[in-house]
């Protein structure tokens, strides 16, 4: 690092009093203390960061008394595993090591590189995974829920949650005309070569398992009302005052909202509805006519839902977490639990390229046809999004481009 990019960075933690999210100071005057390494873990496993190892927080960011770089050094690469012995971090971090100085004293600068998502959660040994992975939030390690280390362990592993049986569920709890729907669509594949009786059509198409109980997929897809049994797997569509969350002074919550149920088929066009309802319409004169145009169209709304609905987690971690769908003045966000899967970032997510974390909830949604549709919810090839961002280009005269903003 270069002396005066450590001087920004020094002034700007002096200016500010305390760390960031980027950024760590430890003093370590006599040794490497214990909370360096819930920062390198929470640096792995979120964006990466600085660790400022020889300065005194308490002392205004000032050098520390008795800094000794040398023996810190040895003692920081030891306790990552690369002095030979087994090191205090499961899934260590990459790290580079310069030493740099602030007001003529020596410190050392530890720059931690984000972990890969293979290689999520970093953890202390000592602690266990539960215990010892840690997440950055401003300047603060905060501990990884249960879920976030699921989420991460799992990030890249096919889940089958979607196949497991709900217990309670039977044949009864399927609507008949979306059952009937299903079948008349695959009638002629070969999924249904040579099944007559429905029960065993239904296990063929993953609907029901051999032993003629629901999978949770199927009651998704066909149930009459799949929140009997599964009461938070539901579309929450909120509409907020301003553009976060309980703003300060803000007395009202909620301008509208509306939890969505149903199958999803019916819970994606409810909460489609309820979105759209809340948005702003441009009118254009086109030639003769006046065409009014939704500012977010309806087929980029369910685009997102849809994908949020088919995406999510479904394992039993998540199960009491429902799909969030945030109106606000200045933007929509669609939120579905457990995240990106499949290495899909915010960067990737529009390449055309399908990651499916629920194949076989997946493969019913392309198949269950939408209410007075011949469409279908989902298309499952991967190019939907690409398609609408392509084919939706907002422009000054209608809505801020940041009116859109796609799924977490």
């Amino acid at each position: 690092m270069a002396p005066d990019e450590l001087d920004q960075i020094v002034r700007r933690i002096r200016a500010q009093r305390n760390d960031d999210a980027s950024v760590e100071v430890k003093a370590c005057a006599s040794a490497l203390g214990s909370a360096v390494w819930d920062t390198v873990s929470a640096f792995a496993n979120t964006t990466g960061g600085l660790l400022i190892l020889g300065l005194d927080q308490g002392g205004g960011f000032a050098p520390a008394d008795g800094f000794d770089a040398d023996r810190v050094c040895d003692q920081f690469v030891e306790g990552v595993g690369d002095g030979g012995g087994t090191g205090l971090l499961a899934s260590p971090p990459a790290y580079s090591i310069t030493r740099g100085e602030v007001d003529g004293a020596p410190v050392l600068l530890v720059d931690i590189a984000e972990n890969d998502l293979g290689d999520k959660p970093c953890y202390i040994r000592s602690k266990g995974v539960q215990g010892g992975s840690y997440k950055r939030v401003d300047d603060k390690d905060i501990k990884l829920t249960a879920p976030e280390i699921f989420e991460m362990q799992m990030a890249l592993t096919p889940q089958d949650a979607d196949r497991r049986p709900v217990g309670e569920a039977s044949i009864a709890d399927l609507d008949e005309n979306l059952v009937e729907a299903l079948v008349a669509r695959r009638k002629t594949s070969k999924a249904l070569r040579g099944v007559v009786a429905l029960d065993a059509q239904l296990a063929r198409l993953n609907v029901m398992t051999g032993d003629q109980e629901v999978r949770l997929a199927g009651l998704l897809a066909l149930g009459k009302y799949p929140q009997q049994y599964l009461p938070r797997l539901l579309i929450d569509v909120s509409v907020h005052p301003a553009n976060e969350k309980s703003a300060p002074g803000e007395r009202v919550r909620f301008l509208d909202r509306v939890q969505c149920e149903g199958p999803l088929v019916e819970a994606i066009d409810q909460a489609v509805d309820a979105t759209a309802r809340n948005l702003r319409t441009y009118s254009t004169v086109e030639g003769s006519a006046r065409k009014d145009r939704l500012e977010i169209p309806r087929e980029v709304l369910r685009e997102a839902i849809a994908n949020a609905a088919v995406h999510r987690e479904y394992h039993d971690l998540f199960q009491g977490q429902p799909i969030t769908v945030d109106v606000y003045p200045n933007r929509v966000t669609v939120t579905n639990p457990g995240g990106l899967w499949g290495g899909k970032t915010l960067d990737n997510l529009d390449d055309g390229n399908s990651r499916c974390r629920n194949q076989t909830l997946m493969q019913l949604l392309q198949n269950v046809p939408v209410a007075e549709s011949v469409g279908v919810t989902v298309e499952g090839q991967g190019g939907g999004l690409h398609s609408w961002c392509m084919r939706w280009r907002p422009t000054r005269s209608t809505v801020p481009a940041s009116r859109c903003r796609r799924i977490r």
